[in-house]
């Protein structure tokens, strides 16, 4: 997946902002929280997600993926693709899709309501 494909895809989940910040990475958000953050990596992005504590155990350990750099090191269970093999594609897009879901859930209901996530 390149920088391109990875901004476009996480464009289309719902109430999402991005910034470019930390040395040009393209940091998405949901509701002022991050969800996804991606860099340059040769033509290939670097991709870095929030998984669950069990995604974490299962992926950290896969070639072409790592505990993310400076985010696990605090004890946070957020996974870095950063190389191939890798994920498909299609399968990373999944990851992020349910980093988006994590972090739009920890926001509180009144913040989900305002941002469309869910209704009072």
């Amino acid at each position: 997946m390149s920088l391109e494909e990875f901004d476009e895809f996480c464009r289309t989940l719902a109430a999402t902002t991005c910034v470019v910040q930390w040395g040009g990475s393209h940091v998405w958000k949901v509701g002022g929280k991050v969800f996804a953050i991606g860099g340059r990596r040769d033509e290939a992005a670097s991709v870095t997600f929030k998984v669950s504590e069990l995604s974490y155990e299962m992926l950290k350990g896969q070639p072409g993926l790592r505990p993310a750099p400076y985010l696990a090191s605090r004890g946070m269970t957020w996974i870095q693709h950063f190389g191939k093999p890798g994920l498909p594609d299609a399968e990373l897009k999944d990851y992020i899709r349910r980093s988006h879901l994590i972090v739009a859930r920890g926001l509180s209901k009144r913040r989900q309501a305002e941002l469309g996530l869910i209704r009072l």
